[in-house]
């Protein structure tokens, strides 16, 4: 991927095609594509965004983005037996939306879905590199997700376009090793590059206990609960811990979060908010249960490190990689294992280690441009 001799930046369509990842949302997905926009902005290149949606019910969360012009197309309202087809109509509106006034791209990022051949015959048609973003494997997730098998068609959907990228940019091992073994993906072509976060100041923790009234001990979860991320063993591990520990939990649902006198729930928080509430933890938690997919690549283990909170967690090899020496993980869903594995951590604080979506960004395009 090398830039011609003209004088202007090279352009970059980053497209995200699934309806339920709003640009301004407040999982870790819209992170993760708000994250990428703002690294290529600042690597100097000329970004335009194409997504369905600014926002959902969940509220509009993070500030505009500055230097990338973005482009809407929300889906529209399918009947029932052509949504499919609907889905693939609305990817391809919003690609045209993207391609208007004759703006070409010098390459394509594109989020990985089962509507990649939307953006696989765009980048043929423009003769211009597409790399794919694999955060999860569409079918199996679904399929998980569903209970029931996975669907041969999005299977097929998805190893067509993931084998046609000019790079597979998997967020975790798994995944990288999922593309080269399932989806028939040349290696060579496929990279694991570990999500990130965005840089700031350490977190002013002593503030937030002050807050909260806390003086003993604090293990905390940072995200989104779902269901499979163990916090129903959250109130068993407080009562192993005893009385001088508080759990906090920094998120909402949509699972429940359990209910316990010294557990905390505070919502979701802003972006600014949430590294002084990290770093008001003694300890960091990704309980994930032993059924839990092993794809992910937490966005929570990230931001415990870099406000140097040390981590427990669940053994996966994700939860490995990215912990490293932070902290330690195990095996057992045992909650007096996990009360001996919090206190032994809580004596400790490792050093922050901040990996940022700059990072990501040049382990990802490396040997590309």
């Amino acid at each position: 991927m090398v830039a011609s001799p003209r004088m202007d930046p090279l352009r970059v369509l980053l497209i995200c095609p699934d309806p339920g990842i709003p640009l301004h949302g407040p999982s870790g997905a819209s992170v993760h594509l708000r994250g990428i926009a703002q690294a290529l902005v600042r690597r100097g290149l000329k970004v335009r965004l194409a997504v369905p949606r600014d926002h959902d019910h969940r509220g509009r969360h993070d500030p505009d983005l500055q230097g990338v012009e973005v482009v809407l197309r929300p889906p529209r309202t399918w009947p029932r037996g052509v949504q499919t087809l609907g889905a693939w109509a609305d990817t391809r509106a919003l690609l045209e939306a993207a391609l208007a006034d004759g703006w070409r791209p010098d390459w394509i990022w594109e989020r990985h879905t089962d509507r990649g051949a939307a953006g696989q015959r765009a980048a043929a048609r423009l003769g211009v590199p597409r790399l794919i973003e694999l955060n999860a494997p569409i079918a199996r997730e679904r399929a998980w997700l569903a209970a029931r098998p996975p669907s041969r068609r999005i299977e097929a959907r998805e190893r067509r376009s993931l084998r046609a990228a000019t790079r597979v940019i998997a967020v975790s091992a798994w995944l990288a090793r999922w593309a080269s073994t399932q989806m028939g993906c040349d290696p060579a072509r496929v990279r694991w590059v570990p999500n990130g976060i965005a840089p700031g100041p350490a977190g002013d923790g002593q503030a937030v206990r002050r807050a909260l009234g806390l003086s003993g001990r604090v293990v905390g979860f940072l995200g989104s609960v779902k269901p499979w991320h163990g916090l129903d063993r959250l109130p068993a591990i407080l009562d192993r811990l005893g009385t001088g520990w508080t759990a906090l939990i920094l998120g909402t649902g949509p699972a429940p979060i359990p209910v316990h006198p010294r557990i905390q729930p505070l919502g979701r928080l802003d972006d600014a908010a949430v590294a002084d509430h990290v770093a008001a933890l003694d300890v960091g938690l990704v309980p994930s249960s032993i059924n839990a997919p092993p794809w992910f690549c937490p966005l929570k283990i990230l931001q415990y490190r870099a406000q140097g909170v040390p981590v427990v967690a669940s053994d996966t090899e994700s939860h490995r990689q990215l912990i490293g020496d932070g902290g330690e993980v195990l095996a057992s869903d045992d909650p007096d294992a996990w009360a001996q594995a919090i206190v032994r951590q809580g004596r400790r604080r490792p050093p922050p280690k901040i990996r940022t979506w700059d990072q990501v960004l040049d382990e990802a395009l490396k040997d590309l441009c």
